[in-house]
């Protein structure tokens, strides 16, 4: 499987840093060095890229501020990748490019992708890619959110089926129970507007509106509103195209037009232009007789009744007070009774849809209750099991009496499920709280791991915890500080390897000042100063071959050059050599 790599860190006037750039490995990395060389800015520097408090204090004397410049290596579709293009980075060839800036009044920068950012967007990627544990920063699993999320994945199968299926019953029952809730808190609402719906659907079916009605009354009303002035009006035009049977004596114009086609036609024969002429003219009086008779049938048809325009106008009132209220015509008033009766056929279900979500939402709620006691109970058996692997762990890391347990609780809550005679509170992912408890030694109650460990124990018993979670937990790289404080000997041997076994798994960078610790790793880096007290680019160097040699013995004996000191290094290198 393809994980993030931290691949390398430059930082520059940080501290006693003044510009180094820090080389990992994919593996296990220990960074050593003398005391108050700088091994503890690599902590910092990687704590700033991760959006962490920017201290002015941390800036170089003399400098004007602090850089620290990351490259990470993202698999595409990663957690951590989505995130950084959602905020505007691009991935270069790759790698993820993460800088950092304080300037020595304070002010900090963040830049993710060669693109600015809020460093909160470096903190959101910090739980994807980097656990920390040192004596001052935990981060990862000192989560409770995270550390039954961590659990789970260790549990396999076991957990994985009934938190499926329980996943499930629990988004149905969310949704029945909103569904519910908009229901019974809208009752009054939703009865006013079935009132509402009911009377304008009485009202619309009391005036039985036709579609297109509206305006063939408006035509109607027009016509019999001015029936005088037309019958009026289509006689005098009759008279002036036909004749006046008063007057016989009076020009028409149909006589004038048939005059005029007589004299044409009778000498049409002579010229074929004056003929076409005739054609025309003997058109005009056929047209002028067909519209003199469409205008005498006028006449005698067009109604004039009073009685009928009152009704008409009584209709057009009634139309009016609905198209006052429901659309602006006929048309979209009969559109409003459609939608408005579909409506009220939903509202009026209500009483029986509500009997049916109760009925799903208690059979949902038992349904869960059982679901999730499944679930409690693999999780218990998981627990039982991881904490006597840690607490094996343990043992070996220079802490024989301590006593790791995880306490898989239920907080009660009246308005929760019902589990083994308890109602508790339940969430997306069951009625659990997990969390890791430590008693460092016999007679010591648990308390969580973040207050019952002190000093280095806490860093040996979240590296205990994340070997047994190898594997299980999706954070791809883990820095320790200061592990092995406190401790010598075997215990630093079993740490080295415990550390070595995690590195299979993920990408780990430790800073350590036990040889036994610094053997098992796959790349070593040595931070030293210069003389004046400074570390420059070639104060970071990647130990190989005498060199390395050379370090582990000043580790063991303080003298690089003793030849004891420097047997014992090479046979711790070939232990840990043979041990991988």
């Amino acid at each position: 499987m393809v994980m993030s790599v931290l691949e390398e860190m430059r930082i520059r006037s940080l501290g006693v840093i003044d510009d180094a750039v820090v080389e990992l490995s994919p593996g296990f990395t220990a960074v050593t060095g003398e005391t108050g060389a700088g091994k503890t800015m690599v902590v910092t520097s990687l704590g700033l890229l991760l959006g962490g408090r920017a201290d002015p204090a941390l800036v170089r004397i003399g400098a004007k501020s602090a850089v620290v410049e990351g490259r990470i290596t993202v698999p595409a579709g990663a957690a951590a990748a989505v995130r950084a293009e959602e905020a505007g980075a691009e991935l270069d060839d790759g790698a993820l490019l993460v800088s950092r800036t304080v300037s020595a009044e304070g002010r900090s920068r963040a830049h993710l992708g060669g693109r600015s950012v809020p460093v909160g967007v470096l903190a959101e990627l910090a739980d994807e890619l980097v656990a920390v544990h040192g004596q001052t920063d935990q981060q990862g699993l000192l989560k409770p959110a995270r550390q039954r999320g961590a659990l789970d994945r260790y549990a396999g199968e076991a957990v994985a089926g009934p938190l499926d299926k329980y996943s499930a019953a629990y988004r149905r029952l969310r949704a029945v129970t909103t569904e519910l809730d908009e229901i019974t808190t809208r009752a009054r609402e939703r009865a006013q507007e079935a009132d509402m719906l009911r009377f304008g659907l009485e009202e619309i079916a009391a005036v039985e509106p036709r579609a297109g009605e509206d305006t063939e009354l408006s035509a109607e009303a027009e016509r019999l509103g001015h029936a005088e002035a037309l019958a009026s009006a289509a006689a005098l035009a009759h008279a002036a195209l036909a004749g006046n049977p008063e007057d016989p004596e009076g020009v028409d114009a149909t006589t004038l037009v048939a005059g005029a086609h007589r004299a044409l036609e009778a000498v049409r024969s002579h010229d074929a232009s004056l003929s076409a002429l005739a054609d025309r003219v003997g058109e005009i009086g056929i047209l002028l007789s067909d519209v003199a008779g469409e205008l005498a049938g006028y006449a005698d048809d067009l109604d004039a009744d009073p009685l009928r325009l009152a009704a008409v106008e009584e209709r057009r009132a009634a139309l009016t007070q609905l198209t006052r209220k429901y659309g602006e015509d006929v048309g979209a008033v009969l559109a409003w009774a459609e939608d408005g009766a579909a409506r009220l056929t939903e509202l009026e279900g209500d009483d029986g849809r509500l009997s049916e979500l109760t009925a799903e939402r208690d059979a949902l709620r038992a349904e869960l209750s059982g679901l999730a006691l499944a679930l409690t109970e693999a999780r218990v058996e998981a627990a039982t099991r991881f904490a006597a692997a840690v607490t094996e762990e343990l043992a070996s890391l220079a802490m024989p009496h301590a006593r790791v347990t995880i306490d898989v609780r239920q907080a009660d809550d009246p308005h929760g499920v019902e589990i083994d005679g308890r109602t508790v509170a339940y969430g997306p992912a069951g009625v659990d709280e997990v969390e890791l408890l430590l008693a460092p030694h016999p007679g010591a109650p648990p308390r969580p791991i973040a207050k019952g460990a002190s000093g280095g124990e806490l860093s040996r018993v979240m590296l205990a915890v994340e070997v047994v979670f190898a594997g299980t937990d999706p954070v791809p790289t883990y820095l320790f500080d200061e592990v092995d404080a406190g401790v010598g000997g075997k215990a630093a041997v079993e740490i080295g390897r415990r550390l070595a076994r995690l590195a299979k798994s993920a990408q780990v960078v430790v800073v350590t000042h036990l040889p036994q610790v610094a053997a098992f790793a796959d790349r070593q880096l040595l931070v030293e100063k210069t003389s004046d007290g400074s570390v420059t680019r070639s104060g970071v160097q990647v130990l190989e071959g005498e060199d390395r040699v050379r370090e582990l013995s000043r580790m063991l004996a303080g003298q690089e050059d003793s030849e004891t000191a420097r047997a014992h290094a090479e046979e711790l290198l070939a232990a840990a050599r043979g041990d991988g």
